[in-house]
């Protein structure tokens, strides 16, 4: 291009742009988001695993609320009101109506007008919806602890055993294979044995075994992660393992491990479940699913609604919380698209 054209050019192409339709076309068209914030957005597109989310926050709020929830005394015996079938007021629809056999089995019993056991009774009179309350309570208080022991053990445990290395992590995963070779069962039904029956001691049984696959599990990612730049820097800059760990490992461990947690509460579930239902696990006059799943085993064929109802509660606690891991598990891998 020539001088002489250059000085032909006309000026108002230079002008820079003020409108506000020019400045709307440079502005960034999506907002920026954090991890949490994309994870928690690419949750909600999984329909099965907001389903749970919302059925567990349920759950668990009824069964914090279980005191002032439960119709009746989840421990008050009556054996005159012994096997009533549910009775929902208003409801005319056989099962639900207080009829068996064709007879009011309310009006045979000389139940009160006006008193409603909305899921019957069991064999000695209670209540067996407040005896689901609580049972349901005591069940999820002792997943929970039991996985409060998984996170606190098993990622200290996997942390150490992947960043030492060496001699230190050959003994430690030593250790783990000889207590992974041992089944889960035989430690609790021997622990169970040897400690007072009561709920701790079931808390304390789950913690023993339940904490190895998480161990495993944060062992593999640290051993990953202590070879990353940002990790070989705060090394280089003096940072000592109590810091490191803190700052750099236990955030970007957070997500494998919160799957992890979510994996293992459905199983502390279901294991409190079984230990109660072969009669070792929570002592009476306290129930857990499991217990009231046992007793209501034992007439099941005559009066089948003492089993079905906690079974019911039962399966859907697990398949919730299997669905919402599953979810997690998806929504907190930043490989997977959306």
């Amino acid at each position: 291009m020539s001088k002489t054209d250059v000085e032909w050019l006309d000026p108002s192409l230079f002008e820079p742009a003020q409108t506000e339709e020019m400045q709307d076309n440079e502005k960034i068209a999506a907002p920026s988001l954090s991890f949490l914030q994309d994870s928690f957005r690419r949750l909600k597109k999984n329909k099965g695993a907001v389903v749970s989310l919302v059925i567990i926050l349920i759950m668990i709020t009824i069964a914090i609320l279980a005191p002032v929830l439960a119709p009746h005394n989840p421990f008050t015996q009556n054996v005159a009101f012994a096997n009533l079938p549910p009775k929902i007021p208003g409801w005319t629809i056989d099962g639900f109506n207080g009829f068996r056999a064709g007879q009011d089995q309310y009006a045979l019993s000389k139940v009160p007008e006006g008193t409603y056991y909305y899921l019957g009774t069991d064999g000695l009179g209670r209540d067996l919806l407040s005896r689901i309350l609580y049972g349901t309570r005591l069940s999820l208080l002792i997943a929970f602890a039991a996985a409060l022991f998984d996170l606190t053990i098993g990622v200290t445990y996997g942390i150490v055993s992947g960043w030492f290395g060496g001699r230190v992590d050959n003994v430690m995963q030593r250790i783990l294979e000889i207590m992974s070779g041992i089944p889960n069962l035989v430690i609790l039904v021997l622990m169970l044995l040897f400690l007072r029956p009561g709920i701790s001691s079931i808390i304390l049984a789950l913690g023993f075994t339940g904490w190895l696959t998480m161990a495993r599990v944060v062992r593999a990612q640290t051993m990953k992660l202590k070879n990353q730049e940002y990790i070989l820097a705060a090394r280089a800059l003096g940072q000592n393992f109590r810091n490191i760990s803190i700052k750099h490992l236990l955030p970007n461990l957070a997500g494998i491990v919160i799957i992890q947690t979510m994996f293992s509460i459905p199983s502390a579930i279901f294991f409190e479940a079984f230990l109660s239902f072969l009669g070792i696990g929570v002592p009476i006059p306290n129930a857990s699913l499991g217990s009231l799943i046992n007793d209501g085993y034992k007439t099941f064929r005559f009066l089948p609604h003492l089993m079905w109802f906690p079974a019911l509660v039962l399966c859907i606690l697990m398949i919730s919380f299997n669905l919402l891991a599953d979810g997690l598990r998806d929504a907190l891998d930043p490989k997977m698209k959306d």
